[in-house]
């Protein structure tokens, strides 16, 4: 083949909103609308890749525009004429993106998984067959993740998901701790002793919150805690997990290499959660389950509610990659599912708690560029009155 190098890097930042219904509470406050940031690369062969930049500034730290200048400013001048011809460059790409920035997990994500896109397009394979093959089926079961509902609504909730098929019901806790205990406790009572439970509270509970709660939860039958101290604090979760021993899966505390393998040498977790946004790539998500492995700690999968072009990434690197272990710890890949619609031509399968990745070349994701384009995040408010300015009044 002609050698194939990037020839382009365009943003668009767009807006979908959550189902009604679907809206999300948390230890980090409400999630009613998505502002994420797709990202088309184009090769030089007219190749179109798609990414994905599901952003959230109280997770990552990053926002819709804040990944849009830092791609179009910062990235983007440093990879056009860059070579895309086989693995060994997604290597170099990700070499350049953090040779001119720190963290921006999401950012370099989407530019990486528009990159497989296209070295899979161009050679006519899904995106898992250059990751290896897969290793598991294209059709995966998930988990289903509540918010932090007052513990009635979460009950009822949490029911009609297992009347769905799903057979794993996820909490969200770490808001007020006697909400935190009624939510899982009316949860667990509604959904019966056989469904599997797990609790989250995104880092929301401090040393001594985590210990009363799991206390007083103990009669529960929770399979993991995820995430009950804020990130990074390894010196606590190590306590924790020993005082409790509960089993801690840990999430905000793994965004590289250096912190998963401070997780594991601190002895601070039982399980990990990865995902390509987080980790800034499938290819560096896929290093860090390789560590776990080598240390027998299974990793399963996380969400930031993704549309259907970051689910689809998720789901090559879970089908590929032996040690997210979604068989042991069922994960989340249902983000389109909470969204009022698709950008997506052909959004990805979901039924109940299985969620289809398509056997097409690349991501598999023919994206909607149209309907992208129409639902454009609007300027914020202060730059949408600086564009409005005569001209003699600006600068």
């Amino acid at each position: 083949m002609t050698p194939m190098k990037i020839a382009a890097i365009e943003t668009f930042p767009t807006r979908i909103p959550l189902k009604p219904e679907r809206r999300m509470i948390s230890a980090l406050g409400r999630h009613e609308v998505s502002d994420f940031l797709l990202v088309r690369v184009t090769a030089d062969d007219g190749t179109v890749g798609a990414g994905e930049a599901t952003v959230t500034p109280r997770w990552s730290g990053e926002t819709v525009w804040g990944a849009e200048a830092i791609v179009r400013d910062v990235f983007t001048p440093v990879l056009l004429g860059c070579n895309l011809d086989d693995n060994a460059d997604i290597i170099e790409i990700d070499r350049r993106l953090d040779a001119v920035a720190v963290d921006n997990w999401f950012a370099k994500s989407a530019i990486e998984m528009a990159c497989w896109d296209i070295l899979g397009k161009r050679r006519g394979l899904p995106v898992y067959e250059l990751l290896g093959g897969r290793c598991r089926p294209l059709t995966i079961r998930n988990r289903f993740s509540l918010g932090a509902y007052p513990p009635h609504v979460a009950a009822e909730r949490a029911a009609e998901r297992v009347a769905a098929g799903f057979t794993t019901i996820k909490v969200k806790v770490g808001t007020d701790p006697d909400q935190d205990v009624a939510r899982v406790f009316a949860v667990r009572e509604a959904i019966g002793p056989d469904i599997t439970l797990t609790i989250d509270a995104n880092g929301g509970w401090d040393f001594y919150q985590a210990t009363s709660c799991l206390k007083q939860l103990a009669d529960c039958n929770i399979a993991l805690v995820e995430q009950p101290l804020p990130r990074r604090n390894f010196t606590d979760l190590h306590r924790l997990r020993a005082q409790t021993g509960c089993k801690i899966l840990a999430d905000e505390s793994c965004f590289d290499e250096v912190e998963a393998r401070e997780l594991i040498a601190q002895d601070c977790c039982d399980a990990l959660t990865l995902y390509p946004g987080k980790q800034g790539g499938i290819r560096k998500a896929r290093a860090i389950a390789e560590i776990a492995q080598k240390h027998a700690i299974p990793c399963t999968i996380g969400s930031n509610l993704e549309w259907d072009v970051a689910s689809a990434a998720m789901l090559h690197f879970i089908v590929s990659t032996p040690n997210v272990q979604i068989e042991l710890h069922p994960g989340d890949c249902l983000g389109p599912f909470y969204h009022e619609f698709s950008i997506a031509r052909e959004p990805l399968p979901i039924a109940g708690p299985m969620t289809t990745l398509p056997d097409r070349p690349g991501l598999g994701i023919d994206v909607d560029w149209d309907r992208v384009i129409a639902n454009r995040v609007p300027l914020p408010a202060s730059h949408a009155a600086k564009s409005e300015r005569p001209a003699s009044d600006q600068g």
